[in-house]
């Protein structure tokens, strides 16, 4: 039936109507309501939340493991607040002399606080190292363990004989260093993610001006997140490490910054009023960037099942980051951008009528690849295979002396004790059992090989005894985790005793079962959430399993490289037993952004040039700030290397590597050649043709 036009009111043209919805929030009087409302609700929400305080760092095991058991148990013990701390004397090489290991015992009694009284000296068998511990009150929180180890090394220093070095190692010491080691570390971050997002975005706008609206805007959104996540993470009682929350809010916002502003720059081109351009973009780019968004918090969401209350706040605590950096990225830059107009872009402002030429490196790329489909696809999946291979030789477990990126007396204490003692001093098993049966489990935990001493330590007057097990190991090795599961063989052999091992690389045991239970559980959940979200964006089944399948392997094969680069360049001996679960699931939910951004211009180009020419023209218009954004999120996961702890640098690495692999390899050339190569079957059930036009 025709359509009947007013005599006095000409058609709107189909863009204009699109926007229709979008015109509110882009108008005169909208946008300035928009970023007046926004700036309320960051103060109102600095004012509820900014005092918010998250837990601090929890185990890397659930409350029902073993390790977990058995640490509750031993609050039940006398002195269970305190610990002991190790102090260990050298003379660079020398033999130590019955008046160093006497200077050593004064040196203890007069550092010892309060009443506490330290251990006789042990001198090793190569008379060259002595140790003795002090128990330290470990009771507060964090800040008051490092004031209590920096006093005690000063104390340390100050009466040290001349000549002779002690260094402070053991539990205590390694929590205080660890406390100490993110001072300022934070704001470290912060400042090199702004420096590197700065940078990229002027390299990529070439404006002095523009580049600081994207960066205001979501910086703003890191700010509001800050709190947010504090407020859950203090309500909800789950750890998490803001370093990464930061990060993702940042890496998310600017990639969604940059998808927006590039359709905006398009539709510039075509539109006098920039209200009206941006409206535009805005209807153009919003279904990818939610489809995109909720990819990456469902995802996160599926850590909410996690069984360590580290990965289900940092679940937790990034997807709600990240729905903040959403609505300030939907709503609030597209309205600071409609009330500055194209003016901004200056000194390469678009104008209606300026074509804008896609015919650059993208658009020469996309034709050779699906002009060869096959041979490129080939091509990408066996780099990518050969990259994977580099988990075959991966360790997972990282020992608590290679936990920190910087040096520290404690790991640097530890490694000596290692050189002249058994190393498991260091780090104790502590196994708990029916009193009455005690003397039984002695027997039976003596009896393990790798075992260097067996003493009681105590009884809670309850009932319940507990025993410390010295290792011959150093802690964290894979020989001392065999040494724990040996233990708790042995003692869960005893009849009766109801005998439990925990502490010492126990406690990593524990952790690195939680992980391998967490992986089989949420990889699992994490590919069906991609999944369905492909399937509903695309309204196809073929295409989003071969895009799912794709980046399963884009992500494997980032793993694999950072593994072997960690190893090989960076010489750590592990990788984290937390970095492949949170690395796998980053990696595929942000590897998905980058393909939904494709894939999305993909179909709508196909439904009027059918599906090998749509891929192509999809990839030359999206290339520029598809690559833009993969730079700008590597650059931003890369920054985590500036943190003290050697899991975030892993992690940073990993994820850093896998978005440029889905940027530049997966994106560009392995897709569009799948796509090519199916042709009009990637949309099966649908047909790109009943999309109507282009969105």
């Amino acid at each position: 039936m025709p359509t009947t036009l007013h005599p006095h009111r000409p058609e709107a043209p189909p863009q204009q109507r699109t926007a229709g919805r979008a015109r509110w929030l882009t108008s005169r009087r909208g946008a300035p309501a928009v970023i007046l409302l926004a700036l309320v609700l960051a103060g109102l929400a600095n004012a509820f939340f900014g005092s918010a305080e998250p837990p601090a760092r929890g185990a890397g095991y659930p409350a029902s493991a073993e390790s977990a058991v058995v640490a509750q148990q031993l609050e039940t013990f006398p002195g269970s607040d305190r610990a002991p701390a190790i102090l260990v004397a050298t003379k660079d090489g020398e033999q130590l002399s019955a008046s160093d290991t006497s200077a050593l015992e004064d040196l203890a009694r007069q550092v010892a606080p309060g009443s506490q009284r330290p251990s006789p000296v042990t001198l090793s068998d190569d008379g060259e190292a002595a140790v003795t511990t002090v128990s330290v009150a470990t009771t507060g929180d964090g800040d008051e363990t490092v004031e209590r180890i920096d006093a005690l090394r000063a104390d340390i220093a100050e009466h040290t004989p001349d000549g002779m070095t002690v260094q402070v190692t053991g539990g205590p010491a390694f929590a205080a260093d660890i406390t100490s080691s993110f001072d300022g570390a934070n704001f470290t971050l912060l400042a090199v993610t702004i420096a590197v997002v700065a940078v990229l975005l002027l390299l990529t706008y070439r404006s002095p001006v523009l580049w600081l609206v994207p960066l205001a805007v979501v910086g703003l959104a890191d700010r509001v997140a800050g709190w947010l996540t504090a407020a859950v993470g203090e309500a909800s009682g789950l750890p998490f490490d803001a370093g990464i929350v930061s990060v993702l809010v940042f890496g998310a916002g600017t990639n969604y910054a940059l998808l927006l502003i590039s359709r905006y720059r398009e539709e510039l081109h075509q539109h006098e009023n920039h209200r009206t351009a941006m409206a535009v973009a805005w209807r153009a780019t919003v279904p990818a960037i939610l489809a995109s968004n909720a990819t990456v918090v469902l995802a996160l969401g599926t850590l909410l099942l996690a069984t360590v209350p580290g990965t289900r706040g940092l679940g937790l605590a990034s997807a709600t980051g990240l729905v903040v950096a959403l609505l300030a990225v939907v709503l609030v830059l597209p309205a600071a951008l409609a009330l500055l107009g194209r003016r901004v872009f200056w000194p390469f402002i678009p104008r209606p009528g300026r074509a804008l030429s896609h015919e650059g490196i993208w658009a020469t790329v996309a034709r050779r690849v699906v002009a060869r489909p096959g041979a490129h696809l080939v091509g990408g999946l066996a780099l990518l295979a050969v990259l994977a291979s580099g988990l075959a030789g991966a360790s997972v477990g990282l020992s608590q002396a290679d936990s920190f990126r910087t040096a520290s007396q404690s790991a640097d204490g530890l490694v000596t004790v290692g050189e002249h003692f058994p190393a498991g001093m260091t780090a104790p098993f502590a196994v708990t059992t029916d009193a009455a049966h005690a003397p039984e489990t002695i027997s039976a935990l003596e009896s393990v090989d790798g075992v260097t001493s067996v003493r009681p330590a105590g009884e809670n007057g309850a009932g319940l005894a507990r025993i410390s097990v010295t290792g011959e190991p150093s802690p964290g090795t894979p020989a001392s985790l065999d040494l724990a599961e040996d233990l708790r063989s042995a003692a869960h052999g005893v009849d009766g005793a109801d005998a439990l091992v925990g502490a010492g690389s126990a406690e990593l045991l524990d952790a690195r079962a939680a992980a391998d239970t967490d992986l089989e559980i949420i990889v699992p959940l994490v590919l069906l959430v991609s999944l369905v979200v492909l399937g509903l964006l695309l309204r196809a089944v073929m295409g989003p399993l071969v895009l799912l399948a794709l980046n399963v392997s884009s992500a494997l094969a980032a793993l694999g490289l950072g593994a072997w680069l960690d190893e090989h360049l960076l010489g750590h001996p592990a990788l984290d037993v937390q970095v492949p679960l949170i690395a796998f699931l980053f990696l595929v939910a942000l590897g998905i952004d980058y393909t939904i951004f494709l894939m999305h211009r993909a179909r709508a180009e196909a439904a009027e040039h059918g599906t090998r020419e749509g891929v192509s023209r999809a990839v030359a218009h999206t290339g520029g700030v598809i690559t833009s954004a993969g730079v700008v999120l590597a650059a931003v996961f890369a920054a985590l290397g500036v943190l003290p702890l050697v899991v975030l640098g892993q992690l940073g690495l990993i994820v850093g590597i896998g978005v440029l692999l889905d940027t530049l390899v997966v994106r560009t050339i392995v897709v569009p050649a799948a796509a090519a190569l199916l042709g009009d079957r990637f949309w099966w059930p649908s047909r790109p043709s009943r999309v109507a036009s282009r969105t």
